[in-house]
């Protein structure tokens, strides 16, 4: 069975973002085996008729695989030999997911609503029952929401939705109940794998929760707090685990968009719901994914700590991201144009976001991984060039950080070429221009990776171990 993701959120509203567009993002992380990530269509034709979980054994009723499906774009595993875990994408309404964040909970609810051990819902089904029969943000969380009262779920996740004006974000409590909170247009959210909801109120629109959750709290005394709704004090943890593996994460982003932001790495209370000091681009959203507490005591690759402090605290770009992901509906382009999904495989520290438009007949061959090394997806090429810079982050390191700008302007001018080029078209021309597009940001990443391969080559051939000084 695959390991549930250990993934970090990250929500921008489009009041806080640079563009006005909004942005839901997350890294997709696993354990010590590599999963490989792939980039798929999924056509209305490749939608599911009949639904059986593969690792529960849940089967879907029929009539809940509702009936006109849409197209939408998957970063599915490329085994599928768990599932699906289609992990996120954008349908053709201009309507994101993203699923899931694995959350944490606590005794109290799992003794009133224990996670269900026979069938039930999880990580491997969420975007496939979901994206495809969707028209707005709100929907994705009323559509959930449905499906977690009648199936159940083995597991503690968060999801997120977003359409041109909003962002929904979505918790599980316990095996059948569910909050949700939509999130200021001005504002961000970091979400690091515990249950982050904090103040609730059960009468304002822009909260959501099952209908007798109110009740449930009541009847159980599940609150701790004198006054209002906690929701991450009612339902969530506060362990040692959280302040070594999830808190410091959110610390870091915080620090990054506010210098005068106050508190530990590890404090328990950080708010879910923030502000900036300034408006967020594409390009802050790919350095938090791939931070590691730079100019910290924290950081791995950092000279300031000792070997123990470079130990203490779980980085957001790490070994294990497998995929990445950055799911953007902008408001200054015609609604064909506006869905894109920026995307990037393997460790955050040695990859690029690729902006692909998702309005698209097919995704570029090097993203679509098979399960095998192959040096012709880029998936494994950018698993080897972290595998490579990690073995010397501060030679590489400068090389990588190159590499990234050079590709993302090379991307951005594609971009924008394109935007000027397909403003005036509809239905199929506009697909094909916005596929050939895709195609030509792919292979600018895929041969730019291959340099910086090259680059960390002869770079590192005077560093081997294996050598002698005295040449013969």
């Amino acid at each position: 069975m695959k390991q549930f993701s250990q993934c970090t959120t990250i929500l921008v509203g489009k009041k806080a973002t640079i563009d006005g567009s909004t942005m839901i993002a997350r890294s997709e992380d696993g354990g010590r085996t590599i999963i490989p990530e792939k980039f798929e269509l999924i056509t209305p034709d490749k939608q599911p008729k009949h639904y059986e979980t593969v690792i529960s054994h849940q089967k879907i009723d029929d009539e809940d695989l509702l009936p006109n499906p849409m197209r939408y774009t998957s970063a599915p595993d490329a085994s599928g030999e768990n599932g699906i875990w289609a992990a996120a994408g954008i349908n053709s309404d201009n309507v994101a997911m993203t699923a899931t964040e694995t959350i944490t909970t606590n005794s109290r609810i799992q003794g009133v609503d224990p996670l269900v051990t026979k069938g039930g819902l999880g990580e491997e089904d969420f975007v496939t029952l979901t994206l495809p029969y969707i028209h707005s943000a709100i929907e994705g969380v009323k559509r959930v929401g449905y499906l977690l009262e009648k199936y159940g779920t083995y597991e503690m996740n968060g999801m997120a939705f977003s359409d041109k004006d909003t962002i929904w974000y979505l918790e599980t409590i316990g095996g059948h109940h569910w909050i949700a909170r939509r999130i200021p247009d001005d504002a961000y959210v970091i979400a690091p794998n515990r249950l982050n909801i904090d103040e609730f109120k059960f009468d304002d629109p822009d909260f959501m929760a099952s209908s007798d959750l109110k009740d449930l709290i009541e009847e159980y005394h599940l609150n701790p707090d004198l006054e209002g709704y906690n929701m991450r004090h009612i339902f969530g943890s506060s362990t040692i685990k959280d302040a070594h593996y999830n808190n410091p994460r959110a610390w870091f982003v915080h620090r990054y968009f506010d210098p005068d932001f106050d508190g530990e790495p590890g404090d328990q209370d950080q708010p879910f719901i923030t502000h900036a000091n300034r408006k967020i681009s594409i390009e802050d959203i790919k350095f938090i994914e791939s931070s590691h507490y730079q100019d910290t005591p924290y950081d791995a690759y950092g000279d300031q700590g000792t070997e123990a402090q470079k130990k203490t605290f779980r980085p957001i770009g790490i070994n294990r991201n497998f995929e990445t992901h950055v799911l953007q509906i902008r408001n200054d382009v015609p609604a064909g144009l506006a869905g894109v999904q920026w995307l990037a495989f393997g460790p955050n520290t040695f990859n690029s976001f690729v902006p692909f438009y998702t309005n698209i007949l097919d995704t570029p061959e090097s993203f679509q991984t098979g399960p095998k090394f192959d040096l012709n997806k880029i998936f494994w090429l950018n698993k080897l060039a972290a595998q490579l810079g990690d073995t010397n982050f501060r030679v590489y390191g400068e090389l990588e950080a190159d590499f990234e700008q050079k590709t993302l302007a090379q991307c951005h001018k594609i971009q924008h070429e394109t935007d000027k080029k397909a403003k005036d078209l509809t239905g199929k021309d506009l697909e094909e221009i916005l596929t050939e597009a895709n195609q030509k940001m792919a292979d600018v990443t895929y041969n730019n990776t291959v340099e910086l391969l090259g680059q960390i080559v002869d770079e590192g051939h005077g560093l081997m171990k294996l050598k002698y000084d005295l040449l013969d």
